[in-house]
């Protein structure tokens, strides 16, 4: 068996090290740690290592400062940057200096997978040796490839407390998979508390956040414990974090930085242990660049960046949610005409999966039977189902419907039984409908 070529971490955030090597070892690479430069060179000295990510901001010696000095020690060994987006300049200058590539944190996983593979090659091997998916809760749908890359993401991440970042359009499900992250970490047996920021009180957010001592204000006639400490030992999940005032800002980030928060009326730390998850559907680097957010908070939360993608990127997740939804609110198993099946396919959900379920909702009440038709759907959508002319046979398809079924075969690969499923059609009227096609060329 080839032996495994070895990535050394040098990171003096010992979360971060973790998360990396989390990452990098179901790759197929065996891992080595540092938490400075100084140990770093030491072990490029003294044992074998084949690619170093090394961490731009280090206590002593930096990363920067380091990198001539590896050059010293091993001429050819690949180093790759991890750098804020502040160092970008002078990253940029190390490249040219010798190291083969950076990367600018929040770290892009699948970015750095690819630097790994074309850099040392790829294990092939020990390749499916990457963590398998723990089973999905009921009712949550992850059919489509790129929310089960996210799903994979969530995986590597979860055992970590690094904070994380979702960030999607509204109503795509960042809570849902705010709650997953917390049900696959260790954290699961703890708390886990949820506030949206935009629904908070400004005057009052730092006591709901940090808590309050009893007459610490008109009108706080007892002690509260606040967020932070009621998740204590679990996760506290903060909605649109693009809308905390920011003059709470420098205090969100102290209490992620020193795991302490202080009580409004006090001035006793209180230790928390706490995992943040923060989402927004703003662009935080866009609130950073206007002075509306600050960046040494943007970078402290943005460990980990989770993007769910919208619902008309993954039309996968459509009619599995559809069905979910129509069992959650039809009281069993619905089933939806063809007709149907194209309307919600063809529809742009502009409002992502909270629009479908609405719209599954309205239909569930509107349909008398477990059957749910054009017109018992919205008429925004309802509208997309396209009627033959008064000129087209009677079994002729409509232009959405055709579209839909080819596009669904392409995506199964031409798997006849597959596609019906994502369809909601029996695999025998699938191959009715293809004979349809061909003869209608």
């Amino acid at each position: 068996m080839t032996e495994k070529r070895t990535v050394l971490i040098v990171d003096d955030e010992a979360a971060q090290r973790n998360l990396l090597q989390g990452f990098v070892e179901p790759l197929g690479f065996h891992v080595t740690c540092a938490g400075s430069a100084e140990e770093a060179l030491e072990q490029i000295r003294d044992s074998r290592v084949d690619m170093v990510l090394l961490d731009v901001r280090l206590p002593g010696m930096t990363g920067l400062e380091a990198l001539p000095e590896i050059r010293k020690l091993a001429p050819e060994l690949p180093v790759l940057l991890i750098t804020a987006y502040g160092d970008l300049r002078q990253a940029v200058a190390a490249v040219k200096s010798g190291a083969v590539d950076y990367l600018v944190k929040p770290v892009d996983l699948n970015e750095l997978e690819a630097v790994l593979v074309d850099t040392l090659g790829n294990p092939q091997a020990e390749k499916t040796a990457r963590a398998p998916l723990p089973e999905l809760p009921a009712g949550i749908v992850f059919e489509s490839a790129s929310m089960r890359r996210v799903a994979e993401t969530l995986v590597v991440v979860a055992d970590s407390s690094v904070p994380v970042l979702i960030m999607g359009e509204s109503g795509t499900g960042k809570e849902v998979v705010a709650q997953l992250l917390h049900r696959w970490s260790g954290r699961s047996e703890g708390p886990m508390v949820a506030a949206n920021c935009a629904g908070l009180p400004e005057s009052l957010i730092e006591s709901e956040l940090f808590g309050h001592t009893k007459g610490a204000f008109t009108g706080a006639s007892e002690a509260r414990q606040g967020l932070f400490r009621a998740a204590h030992g679990g996760t506290l999940f903060l909605d649109e974090i693009g809308e905390l005032p920011l003059h709470l800002q420098p205090k969100l980030l102290r209490a992620i930085e020193t795991g302490q928060i202080t009580p409004v009326g006090s001035e006793t730390p209180v230790p928390v242990d706490t995992r943040l998850i923060a989402a927004t559907n703003r662009d935080l680097s866009e609130a950073v660049e206007a002075g509306k957010f600050r960046d040494d908070l943007y970078y402290r939360i943005n460990v980990v960046e989770l993007v769910v993608p919208p619902l008309s990127q993954r039309r996968e997740d459509v009619l599995p949610l559809a069905k979910r939804f129509g069992s959650e609110f039809g009281g069993g198993p619905v089933r939806f005409s063809p007709q149907a099946v194209n309307c919600l396919l063809a529809h742009a959900w502009p409002g992502n999966v909270r629009e479908l379920r609405n719209a599954i909702q309205r239909a569930c009440l509107l349909s008398r039977g477990d059957v749910i038709m054009p017109e018992h759907l919205p008429p925004r959508i309802a509208g997309l189902a396209e009627q033959p002319s008064e000129n087209a046979g009677e079994g002729r398809l409509s232009q959405v419907e055709r579209a839909t079924i080819l596009a669904t075969l392409a995506e199964c690969q031409g798997n006849r039984t597959h596609a019906a499923k994502k369809l909601g059609i029996s695999r025998r009227a699938l191959i009715y409908k293809l004979r349809a096609i061909e003869e209608e060329g």
